[in-house]
């Protein structure tokens, strides 16, 4: 399964740092937990509060401008995920102290832990290429960033 199938383009967005509208950490989550509430029945509160909850942990900022909030629900049936790029960045307590500008929610049943492991190291694997990652924060769009996406997963098969 690729991280497309978990995807859809209303469930990608861009969203830029500009002045007084500068995106935080818990904003950050709010607009993730929105965007992925769009492929689920399960309401927005529950799946912020499911994000916030493992943030609270430790940050799941994994070096290199990305972070991967992820989260279990015993009422999801399948797992969705959601991208929200940040072009300027924002603070996100990252592993290596830089800021974080792609953010890549999953959300899975909790039943599915072997396949909420998969889905997080497809998302590592591609924030290793540079340029990719350069191309996702030059996206327009949500749907520019849903067609980047789907274009590198395809060249990786």
């Amino acid at each position: 399964m690729l991280l497309t199938d978990l995807l859809a383009a209303e469930r990608a967005a861009v969203r830029h740092n500009n002045g007084t509208a500068s995106l935080d950490k818990p904003e950050a989550l709010h607009v993730l937990a929105e965007l992925l509430s769009r492929g689920t029945t399960v309401p927005l509160e529950k799946i912020e509060g499911v994000l916030k909850e493992r943030e609270a942990l430790q940050s799941t900022g994994i070096g290199e401008g990305v972070a991967i909030p992820h989260g279990a629900l015993g009422e999801l049936d399948k797992q969705v995920a959601a991208v929200l790029t940040v072009p300027e960045g924002l603070e996100f307590e990252a592993i290596d102290d830089a800021k974080v500008n792609i953010l890549v929610a999953v959300i899975s049943p909790k039943r599915a832990s072997g396949e909420h492991l998969k889905t997080r190291a497809r998302v590592s694997r591609l924030r290793r290429t540079k340029d990719f990652r350069e191309r996702l924060l030059h996206a327009g769009d949500g749907q520019e960033v849903f067609k980047l996406l789907l274009s590198e997963e395809e060249a990786g098969k």
